[in-house]
């Protein structure tokens, strides 16, 4: 089996029926220039419906030949949308994908956010070890690959 480091899609959301998910990298591509470019436009944008983008994510990542499919959230708070996305549901409809579904596809995932305020409703989303929160989000690059490192050894 091979050992896979990517940071392949983006989503974000307007309603149900309108989730954007954005190829950064695919798999088989290989870390270049128009990626580095991709991953430099990265930013913010409209509603975080997380359950359906988590969904599509397992689905992928599920199809790849891997010893360890690392499903890593990253995000900036927790689960909205412009419509009944809110408050519980959006929080239990995320649970239900990131602990549930993708666990039952053999993934093992984690999520990396910079909410300050995630410690209310993060445990019960992710379980109480299956995330951490960055603080200051320039500490970013330097934690993530110390990260990485402690969740695939």
């Amino acid at each position: 089996m091979r050992r896979v480091i990517n940071l392949p899609y983006g989503f974000s959301s307007r309603h149900r029926s309108h989730v954007r998910f954005h190829t950064i990298k695919t798999f088989k591509q290989s870390y270049n220039a128009a990626v580095r470019g991709r991953i430099l436009m990265i930013k913010p944008g409209y509603y975080t419906r997380m359950g359906a983008a988590i969904r599509h994510a397992s689905t992928l990542l599920s199809q790849q030949k891997v010893s360890q499919p690392l499903l890593l959230l990253l995000t900036d708070g927790k689960p909205n949308d412009l419509d009944q996305y809110e408050g519980r549901y959006g929080i239990e409809d995320t649970r239900m994908a990131f602990l549930h579904e993708a666990r039952k596809l053999g993934l093992q995932p984690f999520c990396v956010t910079i909410d300050e305020k995630a410690s209310d409703y993060l445990p019960h989303i992710f379980g109480t070890n299956n995330y951490v929160v960055i603080r200051n989000p320039s500490d970013f690059p330097r934690e993530l690959p110390r990260l990485y490192a402690r969740l695939t050894h």
